[in-house]
């Protein structure tokens, strides 16, 4: 990519990263090119539509998140390590307002950073967990993130609920863990 293409680029990303958080996944993306001071056309040559942009965006916070998944797999508990990292997902999703649900509402080849690379992260996690019998060996990593990325949903559309996050998350967390049989009074 010629310099001045890579600058327009590199823009273009730090332009929409800030613009996603400010305002949400859904802000005009011709707003994101007049803060870049490039034309809308060079955004749509860069970024065909908005996922691609997206995808963009969020490919660098998915390999962080990956990363900090590989790193917990080290973690002594590991139903903690699982939690830990779904929570890290949860906080980021929550961090740009509509990523959750775009990332629900998109297909694969559309946000592939997000849809493909997260389960993947994920699912050395989940089945270390279901190994220790801490964790239910009927969900998979998608049922998991599907849980996570509704959570976030439905926190940002009930935000007079500064709670419910928490709440959601801490229900969630105790679903996935494997029960014991509770021992009755004789």
């Amino acid at each position: 990519m010629r310099a001045d293409a890579q600058r327009n680029y590199d823009r273009l990303l730090d332009e929409a990263r800030q613009a996603f958080l400010l305002h949400g996944t859904d802000v005009a993306l011709e707003d994101v090119a007049r803060h870049a001071e490039v034309g809308v056309g060079t955004l749509y040559r860069h970024f065909p539509d908005r996922y691609a942009l997206m995808n963009a965006v969020f490919e660098q916070e998915v390999k962080a998140l990956s990363q900090r998944g590989r790193e917990l797999l080290a973690e002594a508990d590991p139903v903690d390590a699982l939690l830990q990292w779904l929570r890290a997902v949860a906080v980021h999703s929550a961090s740009y307002r509509g990523l959750a649900a775009a990332i629900t509402e998109a297909s694969d080849d559309r946000m592939p950073a997000c849809r493909t690379k997260m389960p993947a992260a994920g699912t050395a996690l989940l089945h270390r967990a279901q190994e220790s019998g801490g964790v239910r060996s009927d969900i998979g990593i998608g049922d998991l993130l599907k849980l996570t990325y509704a959570i976030v949903v439905s926190a940002e559309r009930n935000a007079d609920d500064p709670d419910l996050f928490d709440r959601l998350m801490s229900l969630m967390t105790d679903g996935l863990r494997t029960r014991t049989p509770s021992l009755t009074a004789q």
